[in-house]
């Protein structure tokens, strides 16, 4: 699978998927991300029992979503996707140190060329963490 640096435009800290597993290249992906000990975001939640922020997976959702648009786009050196929505999220489990996330998205409905509905599930060992409809809007970059 392509590089998943030369897709998605995030960085560490924020960058939270691994690599890309498996697509079909325009309505589904899968990626992974391993959750270490090490993560940030697990010094403050919660210091004496790490458990994943669940804004973070769905930050995971979005990001394999981002790069299911542009994994064909040679438009993605201009653009941007902004999450610009979230529907029916449920957390199911927590996703703690030693974990990995497979990250599944599949491509809901596309209003415009812009404007795309996807459904996003995070697992861990074949049980859902966390699942909800993602919207976003493919953008210029600034």
């Amino acid at each position: 699978m392509r590089d998943i640096l030369e897709i998605l435009p995030h960085r560490y800290p924020f960058l939270l998927v691994d690599r890309i597993l498996e697509t079909d290249g325009e309505t589904f992906m899968v990626g992974i991300k391993n959750v270490s000990r090490g993560e940030p975001f697990f010094q403050g939640h919660f210091p004496d029992h790490p458990v994943m922020p669940g804004a973070l997976l769905v930050e995971a959702m979005a990001q394999v979503g981002a790069a299911l648009l542009f994994y064909k786009n040679a438009d993605r050196k201009t653009q941007l996707v902004y999450f610009s929505g979230i529907d029916r999220c449920r957390f199911r489990r927590p996703v703690i140190p030693g974990d990995q996330l497979r990250i599944e998205v599949s491509l809901l409905r596309q209003r415009s060329r812009r404007y795309f509905k996807m459904k996003g599930r995070a697992l861990v060992d074949g049980g859902v963490a966390a699942e909800g409809e993602l919207s976003c809007s493919v953008v210029d970059r600034p």
